[in-house]
């Protein structure tokens, strides 16, 4: 009987791995996307850009199905909040909803999500990165209320 089960279980995470998510990055044209200085843009590379553009790196656990739908799903659903590839396209009103709530993610240490700095430790956003980043939203924000 135990046999039966583990040959069950093994033959479901087998079958489970041909349910692929889609992992190709689209296209990006630079002057849509995002410019910044050099250590906001490495920041918000290290920390973002692998949900929030359409940049994303891919680890070699992305090929692993259960892992791989919710990467999937993360990446399209943060592309979907805030997508730094395609910035200036990025109607007024909801560039500053994003960036008042990507200030208050971040100070409130909810971005990056645990299990992706779990995973990331290049990702951890210490005391001054916040700061910059914060600096930097403050700023972004100030172009938006202006236009």
């Amino acid at each position: 009987m135990a046999k039966k089960i583990v040959y069950w279980i093994v033959g479901f995470g087998c079958v489970i791995q041909l349910i692929r998510p889609d992992f190709n990055n689209p296209k990006v044209d630079t002057a849509l996307a995002l410019h910044a200085d050099e250590r906001v843009e490495k920041l918000l590379k290290s920390s973002c850009y692998d949900c929030h553009s359409n940049e994303t790196n891919y680890p070699w656990y992305h090929h692993i199905a259960p892992v791989s739908w919710v990467m999937s799903s993360n990446i399209e659903g943060g592309r979907k909040a805030l997508n730094f590839s395609t910035w200036s396209t990025t109607d007024q009103e909801i560039k500053r909803e994003r960036l008042t709530r990507a200030k208050q993610l971040v100070n409130n240490e909810l971005m990056p999500k645990g299990e992706y700095v779990m995973m990331h430790d290049n990702a951890v956003l210490n005391q001054d990165d916040k700061k910059v980043l914060d600096a930097f939203f403050d700023e972004e924000l100030k172009k938006v209320t202006v236009n």
